[in-house]
């Protein structure tokens, strides 16, 4: 076998690392859910706003890359992704052990509780038996529609799927759904949108879940390098920052928000990292 002229070693270095550069200077193209409110929603003069377009931004200052956001639905993100239309999806994904089995699934950054609105004046949800005979709405292939599905035959309710949160909430506002089940942030946003119309019921489904950053199963380094920057988001306090400001609550100590986690992912589902790291943060 030949050995490379030193010259010739040298060339293939300095382009090695050039390639590198460019790599580093392309942008960061992250996929989200644009009518989820208040993660992410459209804004005036065009473009999206919400919680987590700051959080990939702020993402984006900490790795030294400009971040370009892709708005589509929600069942589309995650084809994209692994078509490599995107890098990785930044909508709040919740990260189940169905999802981290077949992808590569961040540290989570905010608990997730299950929450429905009903009809303002309607009666209160208050118990898994008071889902009987209702219509529930949900965003097609959210967690809360696998929920529904999943729990539908055990209490007798009936689900619509709707291609956008913003649908499943019309339903119930233009009386096709009894009730509508989204994350407890979404839903209190949804409700404090619409005063006099919709109201958040008692019934509260806490399954011990966190929403996360997703991205290919083969693409750790980008996994390890966003979990990273959540961390060091953690620690100088602005995602408690943007909790406050997006949801007006500010988070609770030793939650997801201001708690970074060991090693890299969710603990406890496919794909962690349990290796210890030090935080490189900006």
């Amino acid at each position: 076998m030949k050995r490379l002229h030193a010259r010739s070693l040298v060339a293939l270095v300095l382009g090695l690392a050039t390639l590198g550069a460019v790599a580093q200077d392309k942008p960061l193209i992250v996929g989200v859910d644009g009518t989820f409110a208040p993660h992410a929603m459209p804004k005036m003069g065009g473009g999206v706003e919400g919680f987590n377009i700051d959080l990939m931004m702020e993402v984006g200052r900490q790795l030294g890359r400009k971040v370009e956001i892709m708005a589509a639905e929600f069942s589309g993100l995650i084809p994209a992704m692994n078509a490599k239309s995107i890098d990785f999806v930044g909508a709040p994904t919740t990260a189940t052990p169905e999802r981290a089995a077949n992808l590569l699934v961040s540290e989570g950054y905010l608990n997730t509780y299950y929450q429905f609105l009903v009809p303002a004046g309607k009666p209160d949800l208050k118990t898994l038996a008071d889902l009987k005979g209702k219509t529930i709405s949900s965003n097609k292939g959210s967690a809360y529609d696998k929920w529904l599905n999943d729990n539908a035959a055990q209490y007798g309710f009936k689900t619509e799927a709707y291609p956008t949160n913003s649908d499943a909430v019309q339903a119930v506002l233009s009386g096709r759904a009894d009730a509508t089940l989204g994350g407890n942030t979404v839903s209190a946003y949804a409700s404090l949108r619409n005063p006099g119309k919709l109201q958040l019921t008692s019934l509260v489904i806490d399954q011990g879940l966190v929403w996360s950053a997703v991205f290919r199963k083969d693409d750790t380094a980008m996994r390890n390098a966003v979990d990273m920057a959540l961390e060091c988001l953690k620690k100088d306090g602005t995602i408690a920052k943007l909790s406050e400001k997006w949801f007006g609550v500010k988070p609770a100590p030793g939650s997801a928000a201001v708690t970074p986690f060991p090693g890299y992912g969710v603990p406890g589902l496919p794909g962690h990292d349990p290796a210890p790291h030090d935080l490189k943060c900006k």
